[in-house]
């Protein structure tokens, strides 16, 4: 029974107080693409734990090898079998999720995509760039496998020099080269998974603060850090539809700050913080591999 009991336990430690304690530390921000790494590597480790904390649980309350495979008359058969659809049920919870954010966020695109090439003059220079008369200030784009679009407004382009403006439009490209879209809607996907009693939106924020610093640096590199630090302060609260990702959606304080520093990063701190990731994945990925490999065995010998 130690190993369920671990199992359980390192999946609440990962679903609650190390994602709070993470996100209260500052140095990840200095290795933003480790750190989603790390961030993704925690969420599939408490799925991963939480899963393996019922199968072992499920293995060890079963009958011992040499005895029947199940007995329905056994009350400890039966509560193996409980525990095992009940961890069934997680998968299904959490791939139900997935489908439902997948469909979701990919129709409310669509609509929102159709509604701009109605409303929106394109640009004619750069593809998939569409001009908004609205005098409110909107940079935003709509990721898609084909027929993206990054949106500006009217408002935008009075308030935007053109080395602004370019700096904006980096961000925009590098979120929809890179899918952002893609890590944020798995992060979406885990949260609506979990139980309301047990979910926690700092994943999903940090998740969303990390990618709009990896689109930072693109665009830094690209256009220098000040029209880019210019930009996001002229945009600052800038509304900014839910299907888009837009350039100062969130953090601006954070970002503006470390854009003044010299251009970020750490070699031996992305390195140590990809290994924590994929050590993290380890110990849950073994048990929960570990039961169904070894009933395998004992029915095939």
């Amino acid at each position: 029974m130690i190993t369920p009991v671990l199992l359980a336990v390192l999946a609440l430690a990962l679903a609650g107080p190390v994602p709070a304690l993470l996100a209260r530390s500052d140095w990840p921000y200095r290795v933003p693409r480790a750190a989603v790494a790390l961030w993704q590597a925690i969420a599939l480790a408490a799925v991963l734990a939480a899963l393996g904390a019922g199968i072992a649980l499920s293995y060890s309350t079963a009958g011992q090898p040499g005895e029947p495979r199940f007995d329905p008359s056994s009350p400890r058969d039966l509560l193996a079998a409980a525990i095992l659809a009940m961890t069934a049920l997680v998968v299904l919870r959490l791939l139900w999720a997935t489908g439902k954010v997948a469909v979701g966020t990919r129709a409310r695109r669509k609509r929102h995509r159709d509604l701009v090439d109605v409303l929106a003059t394109p640009d004619g220079l750069i593809p998939g760039l569409r001009v908004l008369a609205e005098e409110t200030p909107l940079a935003y784009c709509l990721p898609a496998l084909r027929g993206h679009r990054v949106v500006v407004s009217v408002g935008a382009l009075d308030r935007l020099d053109d080395t602004e403006l370019k700096a904006v439009l980096a961000h925009e490209q590098a979120h929809l080269r890179a899918r952002h879209d893609l890590v944020l809607e798995a992060f979406t996907a885990l949260h609506a998974a979990f139980p309301r009693w047990v979910r926690s939106e700092v994943a999903l924020e940090q998740a969303r603060t990390l990618v709009e610093l990896l689109a930072d640096d693109d665009a830094r590199r690209r256009s220098g850090p000040r029209p880019l630090a210019r930009a996001l302060v002229a945009l600052a609260g800038s509304p900014a539809p839910e299907a888009g990702l837009a350039a100062a959606k969130s953090s601006t304080v954070l970002r503006v700050q470390r854009l003044a520093d010299p251009e970020p990063g750490n070699t031996a701190l992305a390195a140590g913080t990809y290994t924590a990731a994929a050590l993290l994945l380890v110990l849950p990925t073994f048990t929960v591999a570990a039961p169904i490999v070894k009933a395998i065995v004992n029915a095939v010998s």
